[in-house]
């Protein structure tokens, strides 16, 4: 689904990932789940192009539900794999802490998980050569990605600054929808390492110039990074 010029979709308010066409080539955000590989060929045939026009995948973080298809794009079409370093183990054998699941409602967390099963959460496939990256770094990809530290969902979590978009994806960072309870708006993220540290990450995107945020969970935010920074603040209290 197109955003805005250079600027499509992948997936729903659910689970989301994200694609960014430029003249020089295609940069994509997160890789959603495994099923979310038709949605991405989907969106390729409606832009006249093809896997072998993706430069590289960028990953917020290396959680299960948004490594999805980064593994077949790798070993199918050559397509490197960026991942801060804090979280390659996780993204290459999806090691990771038990965190509590927190508040919840019925009805939204069968869907959250059902939603995953019909799109093959259940067969994961971990990524076997990622790139490693930093807080800082701009990588040398379509649209320029600039990388931004925000650990707490998860030690390696970042944000991704693409300018040429207008946007900031945030991953996990943040959400507006929380997919276990359904709440909508911006608001801090479930199954969180350290939430404290999450909430004082997002001082780090209040200085950045984008008119989109965008969450690897929930609707797309058309606002500033520092008024959804502090809308999260005021719904973590």
């Amino acid at each position: 689904m197109k955003l805005a010029p250079h600027l499509h979709r992948l997936g729903n308010d659910v689970v989301a990932c994200y694609l960014i066409d430029t003249p020089e080539g295609i940069t994509l955000v997160d890789a959603g789940l495994p099923g979310h590989y038709r949605d991405l060929q989907r969106e390729l045939q409606s832009l006249g192009k093809t896997a072998d026009d993706i430069r590289g995948l960028v990953l917020t973080h290396g959680d299960s539900d948004h490594i999805g298809f980064a593994e077949r794009l790798r070993r199918e079409h050559g397509v490197p794999v960026f991942v801060h370093a804090a979280d390659a183990v996780r993204a290459r054998t999806g090691e990771k802490p038990k965190t509590a699941f927190g508040p919840m409602r019925i009805g939204p967390t069968l869907g959250f998980f059902g939603y995953s099963i019909r799109k093959n959460g259940l067969r994961t496939q971990y990524i076997q050569e990622v790139t490693e990256i930093a807080g800082g770094d701009t990588l040398d990809l379509p649209g320029s990605p600039v990388i931004v530290q925000m650990p707490g969902h998860s030690p390696g979590s970042v944000a991704v600054h693409v300018p040429i978009a207008d946007a900031v994806f945030v991953g996990d960072a943040l959400t507006t929808r929380h997919v276990l309870t359904g709440r909508t708006g911006p608001q801090p993220a479930p199954f969180t390492d350290d939430p404290t540290e999450a909430l004082t990450s997002l001082d780090r995107i209040a200085g950045l110039q984008a008119s989109w945020v965008l969450p690897g969970h929930g609707a797309p935010w058309h606002a500033s990074p520092a008024e959804v920074a502090e809308a999260v603040r005021q719904a973590g209290k």
